[in-house]
């Protein structure tokens, strides 16, 4: 079967789902966030989640407080309340006013950290995408410049921690490689 038809099996047993992408950096996750959304809006009404806007920067980014971002996201979801979240503004180094998303089916969380141990529960479905350290170092530096080359080296590091701590790719449903 299909990874967008099983996707829509999953999604259509439950009246509020959440698909969660996650894996290394530069492994397409965005991508194909964004083009299940759009294969699945045919039958859903979706919502994409971008990790990289609910982290707090470099240093900060997969802490605590995207554990809590993530747990009011997918509980208020699964509630079907309100959701509500500040987005990070990497320019100005803050998060911008919170901004209210309309209620939908499904709502697809994408990056790094997107599938850690507190929200596995209320997932639907995790999607691991693998990618070779190097590779994916190396698409991140072509879509985002080279000045950002030393963060993405210690970024590396700490994903890495994350992912063994969380043991994200054992736990996921669905595994791709790039």
């Amino acid at each position: 079967m299909e990874l967008t038809a099983a996707l829509l099996d999953l999604c259509k047993n439950e009246a509020r789902s959440i698909i969660a992408i996650d894996g290394p950096a530069g492994a397409g996750k965005t991508t194909l966030a964004n083009n299940l959304a759009l294969a699945l809006a045919a039958d859903l009404t979706v919502h994409v989640v971008h990790m990289d806007d609910l982290y707090n920067g470099w240093d900060a980014a997969l802490s605590s407080e995207l554990t809590e971002s993530l747990q009011h996201i997918t509980s208020a979801h699964k509630a079907g309340k309100k959701i509500s979240y500040s987005i990070y503004d990497w320019g100005r180094s803050e998060f911008e006013e919170a901004k209210e998303i309309s209620q939908t089916n499904l709502i697809i969380l994408e990056g790094v950290g997107s599938g850690q141990s507190a929200i596995r529960p209320s997932i639907s479905a995790l999607i691991w995408i693998d990618i070779a350290e190097k590779e994916g170092l190396a698409r991140v530096l072509e879509r985002d410049g080279a000045a950002i080359k030393n963060q993405m080296e210690k970024w590396l590091t700490q994903q890495d921690e994350h992912f063994r701590a969380e043991g994200t790719q054992n736990a996921a449903d669905f595994i791709l490689t790039t």
